[in-house]
């Protein structure tokens, strides 16, 4: 994990419990005293995370996330993964030995659809079965007493598995098998391969326009992506597509529909978030790569949010118009109501934008900011 994520969890609340932590398949196991000693590690580590506050504990998520894992790679050897869900609006997903997989909010925004999604959970899931982090644990482990030292550092349980992150990154050698494995799994599962390196090219198209928007230097192909241990972006988009090319069949699918359907009651939520980094240009380009052109209501409500909360000049007048189009394309969208009427308040526009937000609350009569929004829709 990044130190981005323990700087957001370094004040929550976290309690150990007593079960016991079932493991993956049957014969896959710590094997000596040093991996036994890695397990429980992780397990305590587990205990601790199921008690975070920021895990998003909704069965039919949670449910939904899991069940595309186990299409990917077969019921029998996900049976026993336990899949977190981590509110934290960047891309990552981590696998750890003892068969724990810790999913990032910002990774389910960012993937376009099923195919997308399996292919990073089925990438974590090949390290895990390939023993890949074992390996790197037990090169550690031989040079310096690493769990010793991991325990002695200060800032608790996050600080500890960050550097535990940091110091396991895989090889490039041991991404690209974790590539190929979770490839080969992507076919067979009836997903279209293709999909593998299509993630790539919109990951890497994405940190090349945050480059730019920061004004520096593009960094995706010379710094190997995220680390620079792992391939070249550009080599691991072409070696993907080359490999996915012979696998691809007829009835293979994306799952872009039954994607949609499963995050739309998320959608608000993960784009609020990623709005609050502030980051505009790096989430104006997200959003215009995931629409292609093609801007469904929740996108349009997306950008609306978005240029509400930049609020320079003109900016909401521009959000209205994309409320409007929002509202058009789907009436039922509620916090499309409510961007739209505080957008025209914000713009000079006050009777229209209170009766805006009137139908919200006609919509969305338990709606969390009733009380403000209603203060805000009677206001002499």
């Amino acid at each position: 994990m990044s130190a981005a994520l323990r700087a957001i969890l370094a004040g929550a609340a976290l309690a150990v419990a007593a079960p016991a932590i079932a493991h993956s398949a049957p014969d896959y196991g710590p094997r000596d005293d040093t991996e036994r000693g890695l397990w429980q590690q992780m397990d305590e580590y587990e205990r601790e995370l199921k008690n975070s506050s920021f895990i998003m504990t909704d069965p039919a998520l949670n449910a939904y996330v899991k069940g595309v894992l186990c299409k990917t790679v077969g019921a029998e050897r996900c049976q026993n993964t336990r899949i977190y869900i981590m509110r934290t609006p960047h891309y990552n997903a981590m696998m750890a030995p003892n068969g724990m997989m810790v999913v990032w909010s910002g990774l389910l925004l960012r993937t376009r659809n099923e195919a997308e999604l399996a292919t990073v959970l089925g990438h974590e899931f090949a390290h895990f079965e390939k023993r890949h982090s074992i390996q790197l644990y037990r090169n550690i482990k031989s040079k310096t007493d690493a769990m010793t030292w991991i325990r002695a550092l200060p800032g608790g349980f996050f600080a500890q598995m960050g550097l535990m992150g940091s110091v396991m990154s895989f090889n490039r050698e041991m991404e690209r098998q974790a590539d190929l494995v979770a490839l080969d799994d992507l076919a067979r599962s009836g997903y279209d391969p293709i999909a593998a390196s299509e993630i790539w090219e919109q990951l890497r198209a994405e940190m090349d326009s945050t480059a730019e928007g920061r004004r520096m230097r593009k960094t995706m192909d010379s710094m190997g992506d995220f680390f620079s241990s792992h391939p070249n972006s550009k080599d691991r988009m072409e070696y993907l597509r080359a490999a996915a090319i012979g696998k691809r069949a007829a009835g293979q699918t994306k799952g872009v529909e039954s994607y949609r359907a499963a995050l739309a009651p998320w959608w608000p939520m993960l784009i609020d978030d990623q709005i609050k980094l502030n980051q505009f240009a790096e989430t104006e380009f997200l959003l215009n790569s995931m629409a292609r052109g093609a801007w469904t209501a929740d996108l349009l409500y997306a950008r609306g949010e978005l240029y509400r909360a930049r609020a320079k000049d003109g900016d909401f007048l521009k959000a209205v118009g994309f409320y409007k189009a929002a509202i058009a394309a789907d009436a039922a969208l509620a916090e499309s109501w409510r961007g739209l009427g505080l957008s025209q308040m914000r713009s000079g526009a006050k009777d229209e934008g209170k009766q805006s937000l009137k139908t919200y609350l006609v919509k969305r009569p338990d709606a969390d900011d009733h009380g403000i929004i209603s203060l805000m829709a009677h206001a002499k």
